[in-house]
């Protein structure tokens, strides 16, 4: 048995924080599309079943062309049906 497998998710309860699948970098890119200012990259990520699917980043941020970094969580709801979108940023 993997160590890296996930526990199946229980509606309500989030996961351990995990790398990022391809689905998750998929509605991470497809949520920030046409973000400005701050850039985000993802190092690790967390979901929530719920009416959709909740995802919680934990990113690296930074300011272009500042070289401060900092760490903050990006939560991102995903309906059901429709795009991906941003509910909450905050640093860490």
């Amino acid at each position: 048995m993997s160590t890296t497998a996930q526990k199946p998710a229980l509606v309500g309860g989030w996961t351990a924080f995990h790398p990022l699948t391809p689905e998750d970098w998929k509605v991470f890119e497809e949520a920030m599309e046409g973000f400005v200012g701050v850039k985000y990259t993802p190092l690790e990520v967390s979901t929530q079943v719920v009416n959709g699917m909740n995802y919680r980043y934990k990113c690296d941020a930074s300011m272009p062309p500042s070289e401060v970094v900092w760490q903050a969580l990006v939560d991102i709801y995903q309906p059901t049906d429709g795009k991906p979108y941003v509910t909450a940023i905050t640093r860490i």
